[in-house]
């Protein structure tokens, strides 16, 4: 089949990838424009198109899709297929209706649950125990479209929204291709996405701050799931204290006010919260490498009834 490929970050390269492997003839993929990094202000190149240049296919990166001459380019191309991962932005009705087997999506839930851009991370923040990822024929709506093909996936007890990404990607690009297949050989019949549909919301850093005063098994939850981005955070003694790794206290001793540190070993810190006790067993201070809390009390005093937050 003749493609375009629309998609930006490291979850839409493993499917780019595969469609190339499969045999597909990728014409262009459109992506996201460069970005500047750091305090240099170097601009970086979206992984899809690092990929994408790779194979020397041509790569256009409009900032607004609609508003640019790269419909033109489409309409000259004449894919058989867009398939669309993680582009981040909205398609227009006349690229929508373009392509002979229409606009095809890659979308890491079990739709029509968290459609939106962070399915992956509120999977694991909600402690769900499956996830897994939909193909779909898009339309004008935010991932509202019938459904291809579905693929479930068991989350892991200690399952991360860094775990879980790396696992759907890999998932979402096997299910592409049997898609794709399936599509050329006209045996998909477009289902139409039924039940309670919600909406996973984008990521910022606020989302990230820990308060205390929810259940431990609640925070340990967002602890993963904002593992590696953005991450989930408090504060020490005025830095920013970063908490990459923890476990829950079921039934601590005692009755210390939520977001005080309660005990020390070099197993973990342990801070009371609303419901349960938080073991802290990996962070990073503001300012120094991520450790183990007992690397970190090695070099760091902490005292009972030191207060986080």
């Amino acid at each position: 089949m003749r493609v375009v490929f629309m998609g930006t970050p490291d979850f839409a390269v493993g499917t780019l990838d595969a469609i190339i492997r499969a045999g597909h003839e990728v014409e262009a993929v459109i992506t996201q424009p460069d970005k500047p990094h750091g305090r240099s202000g170097k601009l970086v190149f979206p992984p899809v198109k690092e990929k994408a240049l790779e194979y020397n296919i041509p790569v256009y990166q409009p900032v607004k899709l609609r508003q640019s001459d790269v419909i033109d380019k489409l309409k000259e191309i004449n894919p058989d297929v867009i398939v669309v991962v993680a582009f981040g932005q909205i398609l227009p009705t006349s690229v929508l209706e373009l392509p002979r087997y229409g606009c095809v999506n890659v979308h890491a839930s079990l739709l029509p649950k968290y459609r939106g851009a962070a399915p992956i991370q509120w999977a694991v923040i909600n402690g769900d125990e499956e996830s897994g990822v939909t193909t779909m024929l898009m339309n004008d709506g935010i991932d509202t479209g019938d459904m291809l093909k579905v693929r479930r996936y068991k989350l892991a007890p200690k399952e991360t929204g860094g775990s879980l990404f790396d696992k759907l990607s890999i998932l979402g690009a096997g299910l592409l291709i049997e898609t794709l297949d399936d599509l050329e050989k006209g045996v998909l019949t477009p289902v139409p996405q039924t039940g309670e549909a919600t909406y996973a919301g984008k990521l910022d850093k606020s989302l990230g701050h820990i308060d205390f005063m929810h259940p431990a098994a609640e925070i340990e939850r967002l602890i993963r799931g904002l593992n590696p981005w953005p991450s989930a955070y408090t504060s020490l003694d005025g830095k920013t204290l970063k908490i990459w790794q923890a476990d829950v206290d079921a039934s601590p001793d005692t009755d210390k006010a939520p977001g005080t540190v309660y005990a020390f070993d070099k197993n973990g810190i342990y801070v009371m919260t609303g419901d349960g006790g938080l073991i802290i067993r990996e962070l990073q201070l503001e300012g120094r490498k991520r450790m183990s809390a007992g690397d970190f009390l090695r070099g760091y005093t902490i005292k009972e009834d030191t207060v986080l937050g």
